[in-house]
């Protein structure tokens, strides 16, 4: 929120409360007092008084006080700094000092006259400026307000020598722009130099509106005195000095007069540092170039929808699944790119369905990673041996109760062992003896295995596992941490093209909308490209049914009410309900090491089988 030259910063509030010594705490975009500053009173629940720290609008909640206002209503009633540019723009004003009006009008001499001339500043400029000198033969600057009012004196040494100053100032002057007397209020472009003479080589290519400011590019002192005046045009183009591949004054302009602010070319300067040099060196047309061709700063994170290339949504690279029918509400799979948010309640399976995601990622070649903070290392491996293997591989060694107990062939799991290696990686959530040990941030870390490991396919099992993984200072509260997290998520599946797929929990107590039910911040959900609802069936349905609906599908729009599947606790794969588990994975087809031709072929004897 922006009060004049003032924009609340939420350290401000902070800052307010340190130097009351009030007892603050923040919740979610408020920072609670537990006593108002105001009435020095406080509610039962100790949230008397707030500040939000999106606005800076403050408010009393005791219905006797119920004081309001913004930041600089506690500045002034607190004698609280909130920086120079404020102090002087809302508190009561210094006393500067003031000049009566001089009995002759000011104009320039022989000497003055002489210097700006070689500048190629002509002597009708130098007049209308009132350029003069003083009793040593230096330049004086007079700084004339809107009103014609003298605020500022500025002096030049025209051949200084060793050790002299340049530029000096009267003290105690109230900092304005000069040439402000000099412009005319119905051109709403105002042009800003860093020196005198600049501004005065722009008033000499035949450009109204030249100003310079008092003190140099660092000195903004002058703007809570000119803040007001400025306002008055809807164009400032700043005409720095171009230094180190940089030009003076636009950032703080900027800053200060967002969106209408443009600035020359630095290409526009050609061999020049500002705007004297240009008129010398290449004349009065070249400095209004330099004004005609001034650009304004692109916006960022915003590009033109003509310049966007055209995309194909259905050709979008995709992992195909196991489930035809979720291959084909998704045009072919799960789309690269996107966020994929996997659902459902405890214990009814969903990670296992993202799982046979991963088996079916390796498969098709790709590289994954996978976090799971709920499996111990072993186990998850256990459990994707089983769905790698299918229910031929396996066989029943135990018997409990109504059910039964099941093993991978030795041979198979030790070629799917082989599979695995330089396809898949996992995070390796063995407990650490160093307590001192400190824990990788998941982002960085899935940033690392995308460079390194070229990873395609993220299984990230599950959400709240995840964020134990991923502090963030800035987050007020849980909700905030989720949000700030899934952003981070989708920023990595776009920026690297990557697939990824997040398990996260119902709550025990949703409503009837599956989206809805989702257990945590609204961003979980809409942050999300894709999200699938994985349930167990009713109890009319069977033991091993299963349903999936695609309950938003961002990219295509189509969803479905459920997709009947069943779950063989043989193999736990999941296939659909009129299928069999049959499928055949790459491993499979693998040689063994055993079977391995050591030979190389020049090496053989027989000549066919060398032959091509």
């Amino acid at each position: 929120m922006s009060w004049g030259p003032y924009q609340f910063k939420p350290e401000d509030a902070e800052d307010f409360a340190r130097f009351i010594g009030a007892k603050a705490f923040k919740v979610h975009d408020e920072l609670f007092f537990q006593k108002c500053p105001y009435c020095q009173m406080q509610t039962n629940d100790k949230k008397t008084f707030s500040i939000n720290l999106h606005t800076g609008v403050f408010n009393c909640f005791r219905a006797s006080c119920h004081v309001r206002g913004n930041m600089i209503t506690l500045a002034k009633d607190f004698n609280f700094s909130l920086g120079q540019n404020a102090d002087e723009y809302y508190k009561p004003k210094r006393h500067y000092k003031v000049w009566n009006e001089p009995k002759q009008p000011l104009a320039p001499k022989e000497r003055s006259l002489a210097f700006l001339e070689s500048r190629g500043i002509p002597a009708d400029v130098a007049e209308r400026y009132e350029i003069t000198e003083n009793k040593d033969g230096n330049i004086v600057f007079v700084f004339r307000d809107e009103t014609g009012k003298i605020q500022f004196i500025k002096y030049r040494n025209p051949a200084p020598k060793e050790n002299e100053a340049k530029e000096w100032c009267e003290r105690d002057c109230k900092p304005i722009l000069f040439g402000m007397w000099q412009c005319n209020p119905e051109n709403k472009t105002l042009i800003i130099t860093e020196g005198q003479i600049d501004s005065l080589s722009v008033a000499a290519a035949g450009l109204e509106n030249a100003v310079s400011v008092p003190t140099g590019a660092l000195g903004f002192t002058w703007v809570p005195y000119c803040w007001d005046w400025m306002q008055k045009f809807e164009r400032i183009i700043v005409f720095g000095d171009h230094e180190k591949g940089h030009i003076t004054l636009y950032a703080d302009v900027l800053q200060r007069w967002k969106g209408r602010v443009w600035c020359v070319r630095p290409e526009d300067y050609k061999d020049c540092k500002d705007a004297n040099d240009i008129l010398r060196k290449y004349g009065a047309e070249q400095v209004r170039h330099c004004i005609d061709n001034a650009a304004q700063p692109p916006i960022t994170n915003i590009t033109d929808l003509g310049d966007v290339e055209d995309v194909d949504v259905n050709a979008i690279p995709k992992l195909p699944t196991k489930i035809q029918a979720l291959n084909d509400t998704l045009r072919g799979g799960l789309p690269f790119g996107q966020l994929i948010l996997v659902t459902g309640k405890a214990g009814d399976g969903k990670s296992t369905f993202a799982n046979q995601i991963i088996v079916d990622a390796i498969d098709e070649g790709y590289k994954v990673f996978i976090y799971s903070g709920e499996l111990p290392n072993f186990l998850l491996k256990s459990w994707l041996t089983y769905q790698a293997a299918g229910p031929w591989n396996t066989h029943s060694v135990r018997r409990y109760g109504n059910g039964e107990a099941y093993e991978v062939y030795p041979d198979a799991k030790l070629k799917i062992s082989r599979w695995f290696h330089e396809r898949a990686w996992i995070y390796d959530n063995r407990i650490a003896t160093d307590e001192e040990t400190e824990q990788a941030k998941l982002v960085e870390l899935l940033e690392e295995v995308i460079e390194r490991h070229a990873v395609r396919v993220i299984l990230l099992d599950n959400l709240m596992t995840a964020l134990d993984l991923e502090p963030d200072k800035g987050a007020a509260d849980k909700y905030d941490g989720q949000s700030l997290f899934m952003k981070k998520l989708t920023r990595i599946a776009l920026k690297h093209g990557v697939l990824i797929i997040l398990v996260a929990h119902k709550r025990k107590n949703g409503s009837s909308e599956t989206n809805d039910t989702v257990s945590g911040s609204a961003d979980i959900v809409n942050l999300a490209s894709i999200v699938l609802s994985y349930e167990r069936g009713s109890k009319d349905d069977g033991d091993g049914v299963r349903w999936l609906k695609v309950s938003k599908n961002r990219l295509f729009g189509v969803l479905n009410d459920g997709i009947k599947l069943e779950y063989n606790e043989q193999s736990k794969r999941i296939h659909e309900a009129d299928a069999e588990p049959a499928w055949h994975y790459g491993w499979e087809t693998m040689i063994d090491e055993e079977e391995a031709d050591d030979v190389l072929p020049w090496e053989k004897d027989d000549e066919e089988d060398n032959q091509i």
